[in-house]
């Protein structure tokens, strides 16, 4: 299987840095974005004018439009890299016909909040997309060392690994090595659930915990990640390897992070809202609290962490004293 043509619907970093490496070897990229504005302005000038402005795309290769049908349709392979938070307002009145037969890859690192589902889920459920034509594509991978071509690793999972290598054939290049999984389920999950732990992490940042807490604090967010994985889908994998504690890792220290930039400022005082406001950007790990929350009333996990930010962003509990709490159930 090979896919020679592409399209990537979402206009934020992440759909940018998609596009820029799926431009070094797809030999046409359509692209959607919501803002019919902004898609004029790249299809003009060949960058995005608001994030990662520094890509220069290729105009040979790049075609932008705000048509969300017209991008569907060009291409049998489609990458969602919308934000979960909106994936609802995208996609929820579109008629099923219009992905029945496409395959997606889903990059997107949250819960879809409206019904609580990941988005495999989710566009298995609304479209009827069989599993085996739905991919995931994780990190560990910040959409800025994308920009600045720095060496960055992305694992491409789905349960058909042709089609896992079709897009991992496009994305890989001299600063992207891919890696294949069929871990559908686990990978998505631990993706989401990094979130809520780089949340954590900022929090206790800005609480003034140090980095010697910071690694009792990871080390027992890989174990959260591990008993809810299992729970939720109990086959073989190794949370060890760089698509589950690799992506928690980067998500939960570097700078680039949203999620942990968010947990920093509640943890220095802001309120979710101001925070949110003065960010501007989507903080997946603020909706996922509610809806890994909402899903584990059924399984009944132990997830201390995931419970404590919850607690701290929708039941308005003190950060300090929340994290005080949490602080000493952790070895």
């Amino acid at each position: 299987m090979e896919a020679k043509e592409i399209s990537v619907i979402g206009g934020g970093s992440w759909a940018t840095a998609i596009v820029k490496m799926l431009s070094n070897n797809a030999e046409k990229v359509n692209w959607w974005m919501r803002d019919a504005d902004k898609a004029k302005y790249i299809n003009k000038y060949m960058h995005n004018p608001r994030y990662l402005s520094s890509i220069q795309f290729d105009r040979e290769k790049i075609r932008v439009s705000n048509d969300l049908s017209d991008i569907i349709a060009a291409s049998e392979f489609i990458v969602i890299a919308t934000p979960s938070a909106f994936l609802m307002d995208v996609f929820g009145d579109r008629d099923n016909s219009d992905l029945a037969d496409k395959t997606i890859y889903s990059a997107v690192k949250g819960i879809v909040p409206e019904v609580h589902q990941i988005p495999a889920r989710f566009f298995h459920k609304r479209f009827g997309t069989p599993y085996d034509s739905i991919g995931i594509i994780s990190g560990p991978c910040h959409a800025e060392e994308v920009a600045l071509e720095r060496l960055s690793y992305l694992t491409i999972a789905c349960q058909d690994q042709e089609r896992a290598k079709a897009l991992a054939d496009l994305l890989e290049c001299r600063y992207i090595k891919t890696h294949l999984s069929d871990d559908l389920f686990g990978t998505e999950i631990s993706a989401i659930l990094k979130n809520i732990y780089a949340v954590a992490a900022g929090i206790f940042h800005g609480l003034g915990y140090g980095d010697n807490f910071q690694a009792v604090l990871i080390s027992n967010a890989v174990q959260e990640i591990e008993r809810f994985v299992d729970e939720l889908n109990p086959i073989h994998r190794d949370v060890k390897s760089s698509a589950y504690l690799g992506d928690l890792l980067v998500t939960a220290y570097s700078n680039f992070s949203r999620n942990r930039t968010f947990g920093a400022m509640v943890g220095k005082g802001y309120s979710v809202m101001s925070a949110q406001m003065e960010m501007n950007m989507t903080a997946e790990g603020y909706y996922a609290a509610k809806s890994i929350i909402k899903i584990n009333e059924k399984f009944k996990v132990d997830i201390p962490i995931a419970d404590a930010v919850y607690r701290v962003l929708y039941e308005n509990i003190s950060p300090a004293v929340e994290m005080r709490i949490l602080a000493d159930k952790l070895v």
